[in-house]
């Protein structure tokens, strides 16, 4: 069973994390467009062994449980759906000032 958990959260836009059995397996980012339609980019992780055919279940339930005003049968919600694997997690540095090297 998936449950989502919301990590990030702006005026236009929302990322939710998929966790399985106390593992994260999947990263969605929906982006809410002008017209009251949604986007989102759908990150599979490889290494949670998804099949095919679950991916329209996964996507059901985030629609389901946490956008209401958008939907995948009314066409108002899209997704681009991607698998791939966490290189890293990388931030931004601050620069030292120039005058103390």
């Amino acid at each position: 069973m998936i449950s989502w958990k919301r990590t990030l959260r702006t005026p236009h836009s929302e990322r939710f994390l998929a966790v399985r059995e106390g593992r994260e397996v999947a990263a969605v980012d929906i982006h809410y467009l002008p017209n009251g339609h949604a986007s989102g980019t759908v990150i599979l992780l490889r290494s949670a062994g998804w099949k095919e055919e679950e991916i329209p279940k996964l996507l059901a339930s985030l629609d389901e449980d946490f956008l209401p005003d958008v939907d995948l049968l009314q066409g108002t919600l899209t997704y681009t759906v991607v698998m791939g694997d966490v290189v890293g997690n990388f931030e931004a540095e601050e620069k030292a000032d120039s005058a103390n090297k």
